[in-house]
């Protein structure tokens, strides 16, 4: 029951709200369907890796991503420890690759043994996985001088600084403009009384 200056309810439910819903059943046989599609893939392109070709490491677009890591076919060597690290990328993948015969049993020079090519399997996922080296953490020994330095003090402290370092410098400059003014008054009067001095003695 509505009671006093409350919005009277004008809820309108007859929107045929079943037009709108979007449903996914078909979910489960899409993903059967892709997982065999993988599998005739791998066998399709036996012996060669599942993910495909090996993926140059390239930085992430704008300031935001430049810091992270990842794989892609476009790329461009903007910087020489990034060509250094794709050089090296591409040495490793070399020694481990396995190279067959183009046809049959004519091996040609850079063919891999019988004995490497007897024991190749076909490697499933990604390979040589991008790994961002984490930087070594030294362990500090908390002392009781860190314990009573108070951090947040030291910090208002030095913004405060920062903040009147103009004004501490304008005074400084007009205190040393005064320090020169009375040295150069004291300087003239010690002068005239020297001349008085030497007037006194000639007579």
């Amino acid at each position: 029951m509505v009671k006093h200056n409350n919005v009277i309810p004008n809820e309108h439910f007859r929107k045929h709200w079943q037009n709108y819903v979007k449903t996914w059943f078909n979910q489960p046989a899409r993903k059967t369907r892709r997982r065999l599609a993988r599998q005739k893939k791998a066998v399709k392109i036996f012996p060669r890796p599942t993910a495909g070709p090996l993926r140059p490491i390239v930085h992430g677009q704008t300031a935001k991503y430049n810091m992270k890591l990842r794989a892609d076919h476009r790329r461009r060597n903007r910087s020489l420890e990034g060509l250094q690290a794709n050089v090296q990328r591409l040495k490793t993948y070399k020694a481990k690759l396995v190279v067959f015969p183009r046809r049959g049993r004519k091996t040609k020079a850079g063919d891999s043994t019988p004995e490497e090519l007897a024991n190749a399997t076909q490697v499933q996922g990604s390979y040589l996985p991008i790994v961002r080296e984490k930087p070594a953490v030294e362990l500090v020994k908390i002392i009781d001088e860190m314990k009573a330095f108070k951090a947040y003090y030291k910090l208002r402290l030095e913004r405060t600084n920062k903040r009147h370092l103009g004004a501490q410098l304008k005074r400084a400059a007009e205190a040393e403009k005064e320090d020169n003014k009375k040295r150069r008054s004291n300087g003239n009067a010690t002068s005239q009384s020297h001349s008085c001095v030497n007037q006194f003695s000639l007579q």
